[in-house]
């Protein structure tokens, strides 16, 4: 149970846009504003690359299930809000298919960074292992989001909802190399090409009606994953409650 998963490197593409988002400067609300529309630049957010098989990896924390068919998974949750210092980190709270055990991810969802004593909150998609793209619609901590990715054949829908702000983000892609192997939800350090970033004192994420091909994820016995490098714990998932519902608690950067 104490084996840690590692990251594969990110794609010599994902790299090279690493390298350019590195550079270019971050767009920046209204002066004076602790939200940012765009999170924090260069980096993406990682496959651990093999099956995690050990209820521990150095990148992610959650649930994920695997071994069948899956075509869609679905959650909501509470955006949590950051806890800033001087160091810049990074969160990323998702739903996504495929990932565990492969180097492909199908997710959206929602990001809290910091940088400069500043939280900046944000929301996208990815493809991994192309970047995320972001969505330009505000988002501010307390927000209530349900997320959805579902697949048909090739074509992947990725829904996001801010039901407190009262919009939605549908986006539809195809992939030619998805499995549609595993379906998972997790709060994640995302990476830059060095590998993990810090990670965001983000508190506690909750997240309720996780489901997989619309049942509750507990169905499918799913590995309960804690977030740890070397000997630090980085991030601790509680139980499943009702099949569905559970926590994530920050740890350590």
């Amino acid at each position: 149970m104490s084996a840690t998963i590692r990251i594969t490197a990110v794609s010599a593409v994902a790299a090279a846009v690493l390298s350019a988002l590195a550079t270019a400067p971050s767009a920046v609300a209204s002066a004076g504003s602790a939200i940012r529309q765009t999170p924090v630049a260069g980096h993406v957010l990682v496959a651990p690359g093999t099956r995690i098989t050990h209820s521990t990896s150095s990148n992610w924390s959650g649930y994920a299930a695997s071994g069948g068919t899956f075509t869609s998974v679905s959650a909501s949750w509470v955006q949590p809000t950051v806890h800033c210092g001087t160091a810049t980190t990074y969160s990323s709270f998702w739903v996504g298919i495929d990932g565990d055990g492969s180097n492909s991810v199908e997710q959206t969802g929602t990001e809290a960074d910091c940088s400069g004593g500043q939280a900046y909150y944000s929301s996208w998609y990815e493809m991994y292992p192309a970047y995320p793209v972001n969505y330009s619609n505000t988002v501010s901590p307390g927000d209530h989001f349900t997320a959805t990715v579902s697949v048909s054949g090739s074509t992947f829908t990725l829904t996001l909802s801010d039901t407190t702000k009262g919009w939605t983000k549908t986006t539809k892609k195809t992939s030619s190399t998805a499995q549609d192997y595993s379906a998972e939800i997790i709060a994640e350090a995302p990476s830059s090409s060095t590998g993990v970033l810090p990670l965001s004192n983000f508190g506690t994420a909750s997240f309720t009606g996780s489901t997989a091909n619309g049942q509750p994820i507990g169905n499918f016995s799913p590995d309960k994953i804690n977030m740890a490098s070397g000997s630090t714990t980085k991030a601790t998932t509680s139980s499943l409650s009702s099949g569905e519902n559970f926590s994530v608690t920050w740890n350590h950067s």
